[in-house]
């Protein structure tokens, strides 16, 4: 099983050349990335932590990025000493962490799982504990791990009902990646008992919670939150949606909602934060075909206003951007996507819809929209209905908004537990050592 998975690999990285040739020539920045990804790490990167026993985290793109965030911080405050290694798949996810992590000394892409690339670039680094942030499991990369005898462990760990069925498939392999991981912290029971399912010695799993609830980068006092309003062009503009994370077939659904709350509110502004930033001029036109004026981000003279919608085509803003909602709408979720994050927007204390699709994040949904701080809708009426409803009674949204404020407040912690267990394997590897 292990060497026909090899073979796959090689092959999918030889079928993925034209790929890479189109994207050197096409995206800027890709060239580094590449480099990287094939192990050749730049001087500057590897310096500060090559062979200085550091601690090691990766976390593939963005959502993992501010889940590995506040236990970065734990880490810093309890080790200041100690190097800090960050890894990322995406140009995203790098992006993001370049912009919440500044305690990390080095900031790579993550190797492919070759086997010869995975053993190379562990040996040069040497990390003394290998955290793995969410679901990231490269068979390759934790068998030169195990070979030698650097720890690893899950931090945050989630497993969807689809993760579940998928790695099932992997049998023998999976059976393997799991027996080289020391400590599994999940972020539920029922990730924990999903983990277990697929193979996990139940003696190693723990449940530690979601650190999510514990990120802080997004925090904005009322000044900053004024400014951004100002820079942002909506200066003297009420009430403001923002729709994070949206995929296409939402938008649509949304500039016809948003038509509707500006027949009753004139001055009310849109901002719209697409998953994939490379669809911004799209929604401009789409805007402008609904009667809209949109401006991306990225546009000159954005404080002069005048516009009705703005596109948020930049990486790592939308955290802070929820706060200058009046009503946030997370998107992936009206379409069959599986949502995204509704965490961010409840530390603002902000009411918050989503659509029926919630299915990667059914723990923290089913918590906020127990608790109804969370409302869900089921096609593009409804959604106008029940934005119109929340900006009409201001009283409903304050209660949503308030009900937020109160999960995330009780379930802070999580950061901290994880590093408990994170010592916990230093400790115990110390001892072994001795």
């Amino acid at each position: 099983m292990k060497f026909l998975y090899n073979i796959l690999a090689i092959l999918l990285v030889l079928a993925a050349t034209p790929v890479f040739v189109f994207r050197l020539l096409r995206e800027e920045g890709f060239g580094e990335r590449l480099k990287q990804s094939f192990g050749f790490l730049p001087a500057e990167a590897l310096r500060p932590v090559a062979g200085k026993d550091c601690l090691w985290l990766h976390a593939a793109s963005v959502g993992e990025i501010v889940a590995a965030s506040p236990i970065v911080k734990e880490i810093r405050r309890e080790m200041p000493q100690v190097p800090i290694t960050v890894s990322v798949v995406t140009a995203h996810g790098y992006a993001m962490a370049k912009r919440i992590i500044p305690e990390a000394d080095s900031i790579i892409f993550f190797p492919l799982d070759l086997p010869w690339l995975s053993h190379s670039v562990i040996k040069r680094i040497r990390p003394k504990l290998f955290l793995l942030v969410e679901t990231e499991l490269w068979p390759n990369f934790l068998l030169a791990a195990k070979l030698m005898d650097i720890p690893v462990m899950m931090i945050n760990g989630r497993i969807s009902d689809k993760s579940v069925d998928r790695y099932r498939h992997l049998r023998s392999i999976l059976k393997d990646m799991l027996g080289t991981i020391v400590r599994f912290c999940m972020q539920s029971t029922i990730d924990a008992q999903y983990i277990i399912r697929l193979g996990a010695d139940p003696k190693r799993v723990f449940v530690t919670g979601n650190t999510k609830y514990d990120q802080t980068y997004t925090d904005v006092d009322p000044a900053e939150q004024a400014e951004l309003v100002r820079t942002l062009g909506f200066a003297g503009r009420s009430p403001l949606v923002v729709a994070g994370s949206t995929h296409r077939g939402e938008e649509e659904l949304l500039y016809s909602a948003f038509n509707q709350i500006k027949a009753a509110f004139p001055q009310a502004g849109l901002v719209i934060a697409p998953r994939d930033i490379l669809r911004a001029d799209e929604l401009v036109l789409m805007a402008e075909q609904q009667g809209l004026a949109a401006v991306r981000r990225t546009d000159a003279n954005l404080a002069a206003g005048g516009h009705d919608v703005l596109i948020l085509n930049t990486i790592g803003e939308l955290g802070k951007v929820y706060s200058i909602g009046n009503i946030v709408y997370v998107g992936g979720s009206l379409v069959p996507h599986g949502g995204h994050n509704i965490l961010e927007p409840a530390a603002h204390g902000k009411p918050i819809l989503v659509g029926p699709h919630m299915f990667n994040f059914k723990d923290s949904y089913a918590l906020l929209s127990g608790k109804g701080a969370c409302g869900t809708v089921y096609d593009g009426a409804e959604l106008s209905e029940k934005l119109l409803f929340l900006l009409c009674h201001d009283e409903a949204r304050e209660t949503m908004g308030q009900e937020a404020l109160s999960i995330i407040r009780e379930n802070r912690g999580a950061a901290r537990k994880s590093l408990s267990h994170v010592l916990a394997v230093l400790e115990s590897r110390a001892m072994k050592s001795h």
